[in-house]
């Protein structure tokens, strides 16, 4: 199970969550404080500092478990406590928590953005004149190891750099999507209740406890690689197109 760790790529991989974890969190603190409610500001959540968004199980011990086995673990950070009471009367209560809870995700899908384009940027920079930098750019993202980058021989800092942003751009993705499913505590759940009908209400948070259960179980298996892997393919097929436009390819 554990013969084919690669130190740096968990390294890189690390660092990449812990900077995409702390700014999801972040974001959520950032739009209640916007929304007039001061409850995370308060408890110092409202920072890029890792250390204040850490949960030992959910930012250490399994993603450097998913990481070392290669088992499709989803790190996550201690949530973020909002007080919808305290939330601006522009909005109701739901719709205000819902805008809270959509700053998550939607900071995940802003960094994937600018990192994709930030590793167009370094790929134009650092590809050979031999080399195609569309190939470049898709071994980068393919690349799950830091060592098959290594081979290329571009030196040390375009390396890390690929591998890093290619594991950002991944990440953010992977936070964003998943946290968009309407299950359990994620963001999607506050986000759809938000704009739910009055009286599908009661039965919505009936039904809530039921699927945090599913996707316990769903994560723990296995199988919410299965759920997401076809959104996972569409989007990387945007990508691509993308990169293909970009990159002259």
């Amino acid at each position: 199970m554990f013969d084919n760790i690669s130190i740096p790529t968990i390294l890189v991989s690390y660092v990449a969550l812990l900077f995409s974890l702390s700014v999801h969190e972040a974001s959520h603190a950032s739009m209640a404080y916007w929304l007039e409610d001061d409850t995370a500001a308060r408890l110092g959540r409202m920072t890029l500092n890792p250390i204040a968004h850490m949960d030992l199980l959910g930012t250490f011990v399994f993603p450097i478990l998913g990481m070392a086995t290669g088992f499709p673990f989803i790190g996550w950070a201690k949530p973020v406590p909002v007080d919808p009471r305290k939330l601006t009367r522009r909005f109701t209560q739901r719709v205000g928590y819902a805008f809270v809870a959509s700053a998550g995700p939607l900071s995940n899908l802003i960094q994937a953005v600018l990192f994709l384009g930030l590793l167009f940027l370094v790929v134009k920079a650092v590809a050979p004149v031999a080399q195609d930098e569309y190939q470049l750019f898709l071994f980068s993202m393919k690349a799950w190891k830091v060592e098959y980058l290594q081979r290329l021989q571009l030196g040390t800092a375009a390396t890390i750099s690929l591998a890093l942003l290619s594991r950002l751009v991944w990440i953010n993705l992977g936070l964003a999507l998943f946290n968009l499913l309407p299950m359990g505590p994620l963001d999607g759940a506050g986000i759809l209740r938000g704009f739910l009908p009055w009286r599908w209400l009661p039965k919505f948070d009936r039904a809530q406890p039921w699927m945090g259960g599913i996707l316990i179980v769903l994560a723990l298996t296995g199988l919410l690689g299965y759920v997401l892997g076809p959104v996972f393919g569409l989007v990387f097929y945007g990508i691509e197109s993308v990169a293909r436009l970009v990159l002259h390819f």
